[in-house]
């Protein structure tokens, strides 16, 4: 069985992205890390800490890592990730709270040492910013050892989401992406060119509130406040964006979608900072080291979305 690290800054779709992977059998989680992004990091943390209790899954350990880009001393949430995922990152919902604390070595270390061990066998699946893959490249090189690398962020073939060129997880730490992307390491980058074709819509909420069960019914209210929010933001869409439950998919299933290979750069200069794009000075190279998906089975995924994510919430009865 394949093992499992989920890097979250945990907001609502992080916080959905936990549900299916837990719901799928294909894949052991052996850990959680934790960075800045939709919330500070250490309400990320707390939030991923009482998701797990939440979801029956107290073993599972949970890594603080960075909590500021790799080039800032600080961070602030923006507005409008307040916005789409509440002040507390959980469309401010209140769920109980975890007595657990997060485990004392810093992300980077754990990451490095897991793919140590399991090598080709480890799957990881960045959802935040990409600093804490950068802070674990930066200290070892190596450290990826093989291991299968996903990340929700970027747009190639579509506009940003925060400005014409700018996806939100790469704005956040550009420079940290751009060491990813130019470090050799294999990666699939799961960007907005999909993840804005998978919406989750009332109607699928609401059968959660059916299952009756008390995480059926926080998760159907904390969605349901990201529907409103998109509601606001993108009314076009007409639903919520599934960005980080798609990344953890394709991980898992990579049939789910069609991929252009190629290798990637993050611009680092005004006016484009942010941008994801092909790197010039390796376009010839034959050795292509990201994946992008450019196309994905909508309709499969939201079937198995919705299958995976209710049988784990119809199995929490208490």
């Amino acid at each position: 069985m394949k093992k499992l690290i989920l890097d979250l800054d945990t907001g609502i779709d992080d916080c959905l992205a936990l549900a299916y992977a837990l719901g799928s059998p294909e894949v052991e989680i052996i850990g959680i890390t934790g960075t800045f992004g939709n919330v500070q990091r250490d309400t990320g943390v707390q939030n991923s800490l009482a998701l797990l209790d939440l979801f029956g899954r107290q073993d599972i350990p949970v890594f603080a890592g960075a909590s500021h880009a790799l080039q800032r001393s600080t961070f602030d949430v923006q507005e409008a990730s307040a916005l789409i995922h509440g002040r507390n990152g959980l469309g401010n919902v209140q769920i109980p709270k975890s007595n657990r604390q997060p485990e004392h070595a810093p992300a980077c270390d754990f990451l490095i040492e897991s793919a140590k061990e399991h090598g080709e066998n480890l799957t990881l699946v960045a959802t935040g910013p990409m600093t804490n893959l950068a802070q674990a490249l930066e200290k070892d090189p190596e450290f990826h050892n093989g291991c299968q690398i996903t990340i929700m962020g970027g747009a190639l073939t579509v506009p940003g989401n925060c400005n014409p060129v700018q996806e939100a997880n790469i704005s956040q730490d550009p420079e940290a992406a751009d060491i990813l992307f130019r470090s050799g390491t294999a990666i699939t980058m799961v960007g907005l060119d999909v993840t804005l074709q998978t919406l989750l819509t009332y109607k699928e909420t609401a059968a959660w509130r059916q299952i009756g069960t008390p995480a059926a019914n926080y998760v159907a209210e904390i969605t349901d406040s990201y529907i409103q929010a998109y509601g606001t933001i993108a009314p076009y869409l007409g639903g919520c964006g599934l960005h980080d439950p798609l990344a953890v998919a394709i991980a898992i299933d990579p049939s789910l979608a069609s991929f252009f290979t190629t290798n990637l750069k993050v611009d680092l200069s005004e006016p484009f900072r942010g941008r994801t794009i092909g790197d010039e000075q390796r376009l010839n190279n034959p050795h292509k080291t990201v994946k992008v998906a450019l196309t994905v089975d909508a309709e499969r995924f939201l079937k198995e979305f919705m299958h995976r994510v209710s049988t784990l919430l119809r199995s929490r009865t208490f």
